[in-house]
């Protein structure tokens, strides 16, 4: 059985497709055992502790120094003794040694299509922005192994979203979310969980 801890930051709506997924038994061979929040308030805590799944916070600014903070993070994180760690909108970036230990055990969910709008300061609502402002026909999803860089690991699946006359970046966004986001994020974690992807340098060779 494959143990994953999420990290989360919001809302937690790529997380209750985990959730959801787990249920319906979309993903099988896998559980979660650990929501771990960058906030206290956020409401994807909310929704793990409704799954049943321990839910704890590791707030950044509670911690008096980042070297703190990615300490107590990476225990919280051990504690959970985790196959694959998922980043499921984690506005946070995770210590190196953090993803040197956990090589190719963590992936994370872009709202785009990587190498698209993605990098240092492309998060959150501003992808969409972005992607609207660049008048791109096309956007979408993609999950990816985490890696030293942001958003430059090698990619596990990718998904497009046809971008439509009077999209605003908030009525993008949710598209995006639902037509590409909540799929391709189980997908990946059950490919995972079946021990069916590898990787070759940077790419991803799924079997």
């Amino acid at each position: 059985m494959l143990r994953i801890v999420v990290c989360v930051s919001g809302g937690g709506t790529n997380l209750q497709a985990l959730i959801d997924a787990i249920g319906d038994g979309r993903i099988t061979d896998a559980e979660i055992v650990r929501v771990i929040s960058s906030s206290a308030g956020a409401y994807a805590m909310e929704r793990a502790r409704k799954a049943g799944i321990e839910a704890v916070s590791v707030v950044p600014a509670e911690c008096g120094s980042r070297a703190e903070f990615e300490e107590k993070l990476a225990g919280e994180i051990r504690k959970a003794d985790p196959g694959l760690i998922v980043l499921a909108g984690y506005l946070v970036v995770l210590p190196a040694a953090l993803v040197e230990e956990y090589e190719n055990r963590i992936i994370n969910i872009h709202p785009s299509l990587i190498p698209s709008f993605c990098g240092k300061g492309y998060y959150g609502l501003r992808v969409h922005e972005a992607a609207l402002e660049r008048g791109v026909r096309v956007t979408g999803a993609t999950v990816h192994f985490v890696d030293s860089g942001t958003d430059t690991g090698p990619i596990i699946l990718q998904k497009a979203v046809e971008i439509q006359e009077g999209d605003t970046p908030e009525v993008l966004q949710k598209r995006v979310m639902q037509e590409a986001e909540h799929r391709i994020l189980p997908e990946a974690v059950q490919l995972i969980a079946r021990g069916r992807v590898r990787t070759e340098g940077r790419k991803v060779i799924i079997e």
